[in-house]
């Protein structure tokens, strides 16, 4: 049983790693080295991690699906760990519906074609999770989303993402502590970061 299930969404892989798509990723990696876990493959077609932040036992997992059956992953980690409350899940994902600079906590709501989202409400039968997104930008032309997604961004907004993951990762940390409403109300609020 876990306090909290942090799921950073991405696509397994080393061609993906460091592209738009992968933040969720970065994000939990990050977690797990500032509070010393260690991944490991599990059943659940997920890498996992379980940290203790502050008086908490949080799992951190990667699903190795691809993005688009997160779902598949998510829902045994659900189950595996008992998160019976959904607002105990926290999933971490890009955002295209914001800037690069941008993060928005929510819980609920709409899935704004993300194809990641969809497939874990489709497995959990609900949308009420908390979600931490992160602006990765509007491509040119709806057709270009999954090149924008899928391709190793400029130097100065690779500065910016780094930043946001930073950014995240707190938020996370004030999730374990705070319920979603105040961090919401501290994170959504906060100035963009400015790219380039």
């Amino acid at each position: 049983m876990a306090d909290l299930l942090v799921v950073g969404l991405g696509n397994p892989g080393a061609e993906y790693v460091g592209t738009r798509h992968n933040v969720g990723f970065d994000v939990v990696e990050l977690l797990a080295e500032r509070h010393g876990g260690r991944f490991r493959k599990g059943k659940e077609r997920a890498l996992v991690a379980e940290v203790r932040i502050g008086a908490k036992r949080v799992v951190l997992a990667e699903p190795q699906t691809y993005m688009n059956e997160s779902g598949q992953s998510v829902g045994v980690l659900v189950r595996r760990f008992e998160i019976t409350n959904l607002h105990k899940l926290i999933v971490i994902h890009d955002e295209l519906d914001l800037p690069v600079g941008r993060m928005k906590v929510k819980v609920g709501g709409g899935l704004a074609g993300h194809n990641g989202l969809r497939s874990i409400k489709s497995h959990l039968h609900s949308d009420d999770f908390v979600r931490v997104r992160i602006g990765v930008g509007k491509p040119p032309s709806r057709e270009e989303g999954a090149d924008h997604v899928l391709k190793r961004p400029s130097k100065a907004t690779r500065l910016a993402l780094t930043s946001m993951i930073e950014r995240a990762a707190v938020a996370v940390e004030s999730l374990v502590d705070e319920g979603p409403d105040e961090v919401m109300a501290q994170v959504n609020g906060m100035p963009d970061i400015g790219v380039g």
